[in-house]
């Protein structure tokens, strides 16, 4: 019998941080193997509601809010490197007794999940990526939008409510999927707190701690990766609008790759077409792509 969807706030040691996530499961799964689905800027588990439970059919399904985001800590004063991440990821699946990872990113979290699992191949069962950043020749929209986190008076905005409305809005075709109650799903980590100021900073500064050189390892280690991977990205992307060159990039580099574009869809694609992805994944995970 499948359970709803469930919230968790668990307490990491090494590093020390409190991380947030989401969890859907049938009654006979075990909790070794899972299917993790890590969001990007400036969304959080929240992005995965729809998908979650269908998902579930397969494996136990767990949807975590990154450093800065959702639920979970938003220290202003964290790296937000690559390894910061990395460690709290490696954390978080350890107290978990994970042993099998059914990877699946989206925007800024693919290139920290990538990371991440590029150190830990044994523990990855499958990769999906969805509208992603992968490589280190940054396009003019990536480069702008790290502009717009850093510059002043830019940035307070960007941060904001209607800043976050905003590219919500500019991340999806069909504007009415955000009502007023889905956009304050978005906006809710950074309202109504003591210290929303803090949370609006640590959301900045995630967005541009990431260095190239790390870009560089994840794109060096592609072609190392055995495992079934599934490429979905949308078509009318206007936050990632180079996302078609990048996934036929790595198609490349992943031979046994097989890669699905969403039509008529922007960036936010589990917002917007939630039911396309999923009868991706599904079909991915019964093995038949």
């Amino acid at each position: 019998m499948d359970q709803p969807i469930t919230s968790h706030r668990i307490y990491l040691q090494k590093p020390e941080f409190h991380l947030h996530y989401l969890e859907a499961r049938t009654g006979n799964q075990g909790d070794d193997e899972v299917i993790l689905l890590v969001h990007g800027w400036p969304t959080s588990s929240y992005l995965y509601r729809h998908m979650m439970v269908p998902l579930s059919a397969h494996h136990r399904v767990i949807a975590i809010d990154l450093p800065g985001f959702g639920g979970s800590d938003k220290d202003p004063n964290a790296s937000f490197s690559f390894r910061y991440h990395a460690s709290i990821l490696q954390a978080f699946v350890d107290q978990l007794g994970i042993q099998k990872v059914h990877l699946v990113v989206h925007d800024l979290g693919g290139p920290i999940a990538l990371w991440w699992a590029q150190q830990n191949q044994q523990m990855i069962a499958s990769y999906v990526l969805l509208d992603t950043i992968v490589y280190p020749d940054f396009s003019w929209a990536v480069k702008l939008f790290v502009l717009m986190t850093m510059a002043v008076g830019v940035r307070t905005w960007f941060s904001s409510p209607s800043g976050i409305s905003f590219a919500m809005r500019l991340g999806v075709r069909n504007k009415k999927r955000l009502t007023r109650e889905v956009l304050a799903g978005y906006q809710a980590p950074y309202t109504g707190t003591a210290d929303d100021a803090g949370a609006r900073k640590a959301l900045l500064r995630s967005a541009h701690r990431l260095h190239v050189d790390g870009f560089k390892t994840i794109a060096d280690s592609l072609e190392g990766i055995q495992q079934p991977t599934c490429l979905i990205y949308a078509e009318k992307d206007r936050i990632l609008p180079e996302v078609a060159k990048t996934m036929k990039r790595v198609a490349a580099a992943i031979p046994q790759a097989t890669t699905h574009c969403i039509a008529d869809c922007g960036h936010f694609l589990q917002e917007e077409k939630p039911e396309a992805v999923v009868e991706i994944l599904s079909r991915f995970y019964r093995g038949e792509l």
